[in-house]
Order: structure tokens, then C-alpha cells, then sequence
């Protein structure tokens, strides 16, 4: 367990750090006037060589956009799962770790979406309904690539179907690819925004898994003392 837990810790903080160096680049290397009222892009020739390959889908935009409610409808059951326990439990220190942890994680996720939204690295290669928007690391794929993989660690754990754990699986796979291919193809970021986002949801992941690990970890020895005082 321990093992597994810095592994996850060495590949969420490697993943993090080539997420900052990807964010510097954006903004050091052949950055050129190349989105809409002259708005500055970094790596330009690659972002405006795909943006031209894939053209602007506003369908796939739209469709993309509701579908970016289901990650959304599963942090709110996690949640719910979270307030039984405390209900049920009585105590927040009687949670499964592993879901206070999920609330800490989904508030990092939130965190680093506000963060980009008041500091804007890139803005989108099209206005939407008029208006420029913030577009790095794309919202849509941070929150998709974030919350799904929780969606499967945490079915993992707690059910012992293996049909139902291979149904879910498969789905969160075949819905975050759709989510993302299909943000990437719709023309509404740029391409170095999709790969930010992969990085930093990747990262931060890692970091959650890493951080259960060591909590559970944590507990096992609490209650391995406590059975050697008694």
C-alpha cells in the first residue's frame, strides 16, 4: 500500500510540474496575435495548424456542454454519500476517509477552474455568443477527466459485482474519450488547452489516490496501536 502511495505521489507531482512547464511554454514560445481582436496564443503554429484541421462544430460544442452535467450529477452523489455517513455516523471523523479526501480533491478541482478564470493564459479561437472567454486548460475536460476516474476508483472499492465494476469502467472510459476527442474536434479551444487540462487532471488524480493510500494507511496502524494497548 505504501508503495502504491508513493508511486501516485511521485506521478501526481511529475504530472503537476509538467502541467506548470506546459503552462510557462504557452506563454514564452512563438506566442503570435492569432485568436479573435488580436488576442496573443502561445505555440501558434500548432494550435492554428489543428484549429484549422478540425474547423469550428458549435453542435459538438453544445452537446459536449450538456454532457459536462454528468461528472457533475456524480460529484453530487458522492456528496450525498458523504452527508449519509455523516448523518448516519454522527462524527466527520467517522466518514470513510476516502470520500472526505473526494471533497477535498473536487474542491481542488474547483479551485484550479477559478484560478484560470480570473488569470487567463489563453482565450478561446472563437467568441462565443459574442463574448471572448477564458479557454486554458479547457473547464469541460478538467472536469471530466477529473471526476470519472473517481467515478471507477471509487466503484472499484466498494462493489464486489464484477460485471457491474466492468460496466462502469467501460463507461467512464467511453465517456471521457467521447468528451474529450469531441471537445478537441469541436474548435472551441485550442489544442494546447486539452493537453493542460489531461496534464492537470492527471496530476491531481494521482495526488488522490496517493493521499488514500497514506490515510488508509494511517488508520491501520491507529487501530493496530490501540489493539496493542488493549
Amino acid at each position: 500500500m505504501m508503495k502504491n502511495g508513493k508511486r501516485d505521489l511521485m506521478t501526481g507531482l511529475g504530472l503537476l510540474l509538467a502541467f506548470v512547464g506546459w503552462t510557462v511554454l504557452i506563454r514564452c514560445a512563438d506566442v503570435q496575435p492569432l485568436g479573435p481582436n488580436g488576442t496573443c496564443i502561445g505555440l501558434a503554429a500548432v494550435n492554428g495548424w489543428f484549429h484549422r484541421l478540425t474547423g469550428v462544430h458549435m453542435g459538438l460544442y453544445v452537446i459536449t456542454d450538456w454532457l459536462g452535467l454528468v461528472p457533475v450529477v456524480i460529484c453530487l452523489c458522492f456528496a450525498g454519500l458523504g452527508a449519509v455517513q455523516l448523518v448516519t455516523r454522527r462524527s466527520l471523523l467517522r466518514v470513510d476517509p476516502d470520500i472526505l479526501l473526494l471533497g477535498v480533491y473536487y474542491l481542488l478541482v474547483i479551485g484550479a477552474y477559478l484560478l484560470f478564470e480570473m488569470v487567463p493564459i489563453n482565450y478561446r479561437p472563437i467568441l462565443i455568443e459574442g463574448r471572448l472567454e477564458a479557454s486554458y486548460p479547457s473547464s469541460t475536460t478538467l472536469l471530466v477527466l477529473s471526476v470519472m476516474p473517481t467515478l471507477w476508483f471509487q466503484i472499484r472499492r466498494r462493489l464486489e459485482s464484477a460485471a457491474v465494476r466492468g460496466i462502469v469502467n467501460g463507461f467512464s472510459i467511453l465517456f471521457s474519450a467521447f468528451m474529450v476527442i469531441g471537445r478537441m474536434t469541436a474548435g472551441v479551444h485550442w489544442l494546447s488547452d486539452i493537453v493542460g487540462a489531461v496534464l492537470l487532471s492527471a496530476g491531481l488524480f494521482a495526488l488522490y489516490r496517493s493521499a488514500v493510500c497514506f490515510a488508509e494507511r494511517g488508520a491501520k496502524l491507529h487501530k493496530e496501536d490501540l489493539h496493542g494497548v488493549s
